[in-house]
């Protein structure tokens, strides 16, 4: 499920126009596009979990991404550009979103594909709250009813007290607040920062803050595996890629509910490979958590951000 914060498309509306006949559909299909791919992204971490620790798949899910992202970066002449002075901020989404996509890739390997996915995606109800407490964005009445019925859900899917819960799910549902942390962090800086240089500095700093703990947990990977951690890395960079462009087509509050479809991929492919299924329960919270998360996405000022703990 790790995304960037968007950029406004440079095109007027009648340059746009002409190049998609509808923006919002062709948005939505971007996004639904992202979303597919970030559930792949999942599933080829589960296979690689089997056979490398924790640390190693989040080191190489960077390092191979900030592989992809520098020739961009020096296609678009944008390398001499990454002089900041936010950098505080930097390593304080970097460390947000190196914290979400070590949860996420755990319970990954530890619950079900779509569940932990679907933990992973309740950054959205957290969003306002961190943005309250951080930045003093109002938070609107329909929004706080809509984080109320989210954490219903989130009950139901961690079902504390009735024999079946899962103590790992506390960490999946920690990638969620991390990632709503990193993506108040992107919009405390957006309006200075562009989007080319959030993405270097969280590929770099994630790159370098992740190597160390490979220092102790190294092991080495077979060929197979070593092709499916490159395609890890392509396919963070194509899914950010896809899920900017389609937030540059069309309103967060229009196609930002589309991103839930990477739950519903996740499930798909996590019946598909490993006979995964979802109790009642599971999927009432998750219908719940869908529901408030388009509510919150919709109806809060800090929704034009993506995720980026995949």
């Amino acid at each position: 499920m790790f995304r960037i914060n968007v950029v406004k498309n440079q095109m007027n509306p009648a340059s746009r126009a002409k190049t998609y006949r509808n923006p919002p559909l062709a948005g939505a299909l971007f996004v639904l596009s992202a979303s597919f791919t970030f559930a792949a992204l999942g599933a080829l971490i589960k296979v690689v979990s089997t056979s490398l620790p924790n640390e190693m798949v989040v080191f190489f899910r960077n390092f191979c991404a900030l592989v992809f992202i520098l020739p961009w970066i020096w296609y678009r002449r944008s390398l001499g550009g990454v002089k900041t002075s936010f950098f505080q901020l930097h390593l304080l989404r970097s460390l947000a979103g190196l914290s979400a996509m070590y949860c996420f890739f755990y319970s990954i390997a530890h619950l079900q594909l779509s569940e932990a996915c679907l933990l992973a995606s309740t950054a959205p109800l957290f969003i306002p709250v961190i943005a309250y407490a951080w930045i003093r964005e109002p938070v609107a009445r329909k929004v706080r009813g809509a984080i109320l019925l989210g954490f219903i859900g989130i009950l139901l899917i961690l079902k504390p007290g009735i024999g079946v819960f899962q103590p790992i799910a506390i960490v999946g549902l920690a990638a969620g607040m991390f990632a709503a942390l990193a993506m108040v962090s992107i919009r405390r800086m957006s309006a200075s920062e562009p989007t080319i240089r959030i993405v270097f500095y969280f590929s770099a700093l994630g790159t370098l803050i992740s190597a160390v703990p490979t220092i102790w947990s190294w092991q080495s990977p077979q060929p197979k595996i070593w092709c499916y951690l490159v395609l890890i890395g392509m396919l963070a960079t194509v899914g950010q890629i896809l899920l900017t462009k389609g937030y540059s087509l069309a309103p967060a509050a229009q196609i930002g509910p589309f991103t839930y479809g990477n739950v519903v991929f996740a499930t798909f492919l996590g019946w598909l490979f490993w006979g995964e299924s979802l109790d009642a329960l599971t999927w009432a919270g998750a219908v719940l958590i869908c529901i408030a998360g388009i509510i919150a996405t919709r109806r809060t000022r800090t929704h034009a951000l993506l995720d980026t703990t995949t």
